[in-house]
């Protein structure tokens, strides 16, 4: 089976985002895009790389970075100076031009230059830019090779001087075409198929600043008027900018204001929600079928079921309104037919969907491709959740068909040889052998490290599937539907007792890993023991010496739980899966930590992941950081090619608060119980949350070792029970 793998053949150390709707943008800290870069820069739309060059010049010289930064997730800020150069013929000391880039996107991508001359002189300079577009399709660019490419067709200069338009033909017909618009208009262009070589002559008189703007439009299929510049010329463009900066920061205000709103006393874990706020925002992507939040950037900003799912449970202590559109987005791609090519199933809920031209062209299968065992329990599952928050009735009946067709699958397909747990075989040439999320080629190993046999049944998967099943039969209650409760729940009760019997295993005092295609127990030690917690279908018992486990020295790490024991023999700490720190991975085992209220392991668990955040870029955990021991001295390992922001990384940052403040919904209303606020907070006002038909302010504050709760504010009709 020929797998589509991330394996680019750059790496960069740090990069910045910016992202809005289908276009992201990833450069280097200083802004550029280096040319001829196969790691995940550039400027991409619809899966295709339409920047893969961008490169800044101030007489010939690279400027020198000072510093980079991302305001609100969505304004880019780049501070630059000059090494020393000449020009003109008088020499120009080294720190004596500012240059600063602001960059925003909002339909296209918008940057402003300003430069100072600090000398007590006037400097005359030229100021260079280019610009490159390769449209590589972002499965290239993650390292899959290509028999055959489209043609670069030459760029069109437009009767706007500065006005440019670079273009290729895909192999799927389709021209896609990268418009340059500059103000003012450059003094120098030279053009060549893939590239503009722009030069500015700019006087910089002294303490006087001087601008440039310009704008990047990625656009599919252009018309002529596109394409000739029509409307396009960079008159008013400085003004344009501003307005789309205003009109950006007006869309995340807004957001903010729809979302629940945190303020603690320790201002870094302030810092921490309001950037996971805004990152969410930016993540939360508007399609023609609808709005559902994408997993992450740069290799996997699309549409995918699992993550979407996850997320959006991790969230609706923030907003609700994740879910429900994820949901509703997720059910216009509900498999409707047997199509083996794709692993598509009635019923069945997407793994991720493409739109690039490798797609178009069939030379990868995600159109939708729906290579994942556990997506279709996750949507079950948080079709319940999302009623229980809101008590929405009208968005019930129009989900139910939707659920009642994934309950069909899990039946049907997902427990194909009838033995009553869910398990997958990898059917489709290119797809995913493994279809859990560990999802990578060699991530379910025996302890001797081989492959497992398929079909494989994960051990969280029969978890998931025994919550799906709990939330299926309270929604058949509330619907009248008693018999197919009673029903549900009776499949739910045998599922429990048969789970413990054949998953638990006595050589390891602990959950095996997975029933292989012999239905033998792999009973490698990984994390995957650790979700099943939130589902409930373990004894506290059971459930106690679980969590004993996760926090033995093999497996947690000083800065989280790792995903495989480090006295496994396949075990590698920087490895995708096998070794690694995954912050999604651990909150949700931090919400089953919370269920059975093992709040010390809780407390330790979230106050790990809250100093390994000191450590990365504004504070935001990535998708996965290497396993490595926590040491005195030093931060996390930082894995070189997670996704940065991940959705389900983001979204953990509110699912451990909701774990730590005991916060769940119930039929009649809030619950907070034994809330605990770690150490490093003392206290925290929660406002706007959402519940049923309602918000509610909360007030924590800890003392003596207590955390207590306040309810400041109701309004709605339903029930607010605290428990200290």
């Amino acid at each position: 089976m020929d797998e589509l793998r991330i394996v680019p053949r750059d790496v960069q150390k740090e990069t910045e985002v910016l992202k809005e709707g289908e276009l992201f943008l990833a450069t280097l800290p200083c802004g550029d895009i280096p040319d001829g870069n196969m790691g995940g820069l550039g400027l991409y739309y619809r899966d295709t790389r339409y920047v893969s060059c961008l490169e800044h010049f101030l007489a010939g010289t690279r400027p020198v970075l000072l510093s980079s930064s991302t305001r609100a997730s969505h304004f880019g800020q780049i501070e630059l100076t000059n090494i020393e150069f000449e020009a003109a013929g008088v020499v120009v000391p080294l720190q004596t031009i500012h240059m600063r880039l602001l960059r925003v996107l909002r339909a296209s991508f918008y940057q402003r230059v300003r430069l100072v001359n600090f000398n007590l002189f006037p400097v005359t300079l030229r100021l260079g830019v280019v610009l490159g577009a390769d449209y590589r399709d972002i499965f290239e660019v993650r390292g899959t090779e290509r028999k055959r490419r489209g043609e670069m067709l030459f760029p069109v200069r437009h009767k706007n001087r500065g006005s440019f338009a670079l273009r290729y033909r895909g192999l799927d017909g389709l021209i896609r075409a990268t418009l340059f618009v500059c103000e003012p208009e450059p003094d120098e262009v030279r053009l060549t198929k893939d590239k503009v070589h722009a030069e500015f002559s700019l006087l910089l008189p002294p303490q006087r600043k001087v601008y440039l703007t310009w704008r990047v439009t990625p656009v599919l299929d252009p018309d002529e008027a596109e394409l000739e510049g029509e409307g396009g010329g960079g008159r008013g463009l400085t003004v344009l900018f501003s307005a789309k900066a205003i009109d950006q920061a007006r869309s995340y205000r807004e957001w903010q204001q729809q979302c629940t709103r945190f303020q603690s006393d320790n201002e870094i874990y302030n810092r921490i929600l309001d950037g996971a706020v805004t990152d969410l925002r930016s993540l939360y992507t508007a399609y023609p079928e609808g709005r559902i939040i994408e997993a992450g950037v740069p290799w996997y900003a699309a549409p995918f079921g699992r993550d979407a799912l996850i997320t959006s449970w991790q969230t609706l202590l923030l907003n609700p309104d994740i879910a429900r559109e994820s949901l509703r987005f997720l059910k216009h791609y509900q498999g409707k037919e047997t199509d083996a090519t794709r692993e598509e199933e009635p019923g069945k809920i997407l793994h991720e969907l493409r739109r690039g031209e490798m797609a178009a062209c069939k030379e990868v299968l995600h159109t939708p491709y729906y290579g994942s065992v556990d997506a279709t329990l996750w949507f079950i599952f948080l079709i319940g959740e999302y009623y229980i928050w809101t008590g929405d009735r009208a968005f019930l009946e129009e989900m139910w068909e939707p659920m009642r067709r994934a309950l069909g699958w899990c039946t049907t397909y997902g427990d194909f040889d009838g033995d009553g747990f869910i398990e997958y075989r990898g059917k489709a040439e290119g797809g995913l052998t493994n279809q859990g999320w560990k999802d990578s080629w060699n991530a379910v190993v025996d302890r001797e490290g081989r492959l497992a046999t398929p079909p494989i049944a994960l051990v969280e998967v029969q978890a998931y599937w025994y919550a799906a099943l709990r939330h299926a039969e309270r929604l058949h209650r509330v619907v009248g539907a008693e018999a197919e409760a009673a029903r549900l729940g009776q499949q739910a009760e045998e599922l429990a007792r048969r789970f413990y019997t054949r998953y638990w295993d006595s050589q390891t005092d602990c959950l095996g890993f997975a029933l292989d295609g012999h239905k033998r127990l792999l009973n490698t030690v990984v994390s995957n023991m650790g979700q099943c917690l939130f589902t409930g279908i373990l004894s506290p018992p059971a459930a106690s010496r679980i969590a004993r486990r996760l926090f033995q020295v093999d497996m947690y790490s000083g800065w989280g739980i790792r995903t495989m024991s480090k006295w496994e023999r396949a075990y590698n700490p920087m490895s995708y899966h096998n070794g690694s720190v995954w912050p999604h991975d651990n909150a949700i085992i931090a919400a089953g930590l919370r269920r059975y209220d093992l709040t010390t392991y809780l407390e330790e668990l979230v106050t790990g992941l809250f100093e390994a955040s000191l450590h990365f870029s504004y504070y935001r955990l990535p998708e996965l950081f290497c396993g490595f021991v926590r040491r005195p001295i030093g931060g996390p390992v930082r894995y070189p090619i997670a996704c940065d922001p991940q959705a389900w990384a983001v979204g953990s940052v509110f699912q451990m608060l909701q774990a730590m403040l005991g916060l769940t919904c119930t039929e009649e209303g809030l619950q907070v119980r034994r809330p605990v606020l770690p150490r490093w907070v003392k206290e925290l006002y929660i406002s706007n949350l959402r519940v049923k038909n309602g918000a509610v302010d909360l007030e924590f504050s800890r003392s003596r070792g207590r955390t207590y709760c306040y309810l400041v504010r109701k309004e709605g009709d339903f029930r607010v029970t605290i428990e200290i």
